[in-house]
C-alpha cells in the first residue's frame, strides 16, 4: 500500500513519463513472475523503453492530468506500462517478440500513440511493420523509379541522334 504522502509524487512521476513518451502500451502482467518481468525489462531497456508496474488509480490521475484520458479505459486489473520515447514501433515489436518467444501470459490491453488511442490490433499491426530501414529503402526506390525512367527516355533520344549522326558520318566517308 502506498502512503498518502507519496501518491502525489507518484502521479507526477507517471505524468512526466506520459508527457515525454511518444508511445505508451498498457499491458496485463497477470501471471508473470518477478523474474519474467525483469527479463522483459532487460529486453526493452536497450531500445530506450521503460516498463513499470503502476497502480491503476494513480495512472488514471496522471493520464487525466496530462490530457491523455484515453488511457484510463485500459487501466483495469494488474497493469504495467511500456513507455517508448524514440521509435514508436520498437515497443510493440519487443513486446510481441517476448510474447511469442516466452510461454507467459502477458497481454496487451491497448495504448496511446501521441494522443491517438490504440487498440490491441493497432499495436499488433505496428509490431508487424518492417524495420525502419526497409521502409526508407522502399520510399527511396519509389522516388528513384520515375527518375530512372526519365533518364532512360532522354538517353533513348540521344542514342537515336548519335546513331543518325554516325550513319551520316559513315555515309559521307563512303562517298568521300
Amino acid at each position: 500500500m502506498v502512503r498518502k504522502e507519496k501518491k502525489p509524487e507518484i502521479v507526477d512521476w507517471i505524468s512526466e513519463k506520459l508527457d515525454r513518451a511518444e508511445i505508451v502500451i498498457v499491458t496485463d502482467y497477470r501471471g508473470l513472475t518477478v523474474t519474467e518481468i525483469t527479463e522483459l525489462r532487460r529486453k526493452l531497456r536497450p531500445h530506450g523503453i521503460e516498463y513499470h508496474v503502476v497502480k491503476n488509480t494513480l495512472a488514471g490521475f496522471a493520464a487525466n492530468t496530462t490530457g491523455k484520458s484515453g488511457l484510463s479505459e485500459f487501466l483495469e486489473g494488474p497493469t504495467a506500462i511500456a513507455f517508448g520515447y524514440d521509435d514508436v514501433v520498437q515497443p510493440a515489436k519487443v513486446l510481441q517478440e517476448y510474447m511469442r518467444a516466452s510461454e507467459t501470459t502477458l497481454g496487451i490491453k491497448g495504448g496511446l500513440l501521441g494522443d491517438k488511442r490504440l487498440t490491441t490490433e493497432d499495436i499488433t499491426a505496428l509490431a508487424n511493420l518492417p524495420p525502419k530501414e526497409v521502409l526508407i529503402g522502399k520510399v527511396v526506390g519509389l522516388i528513384q523509379s520515375p527518375l530512372y525512367g526519365l533518364v532512360n527516355v532522354l538517353n533513348g533520344n540521344l542514342r537515336g541522334l548519335v546513331g543518325v549522326l554516325q550513319a551520316r558520318v559513315d555515309q559521307m566517308q563512303e562517298g568521300g
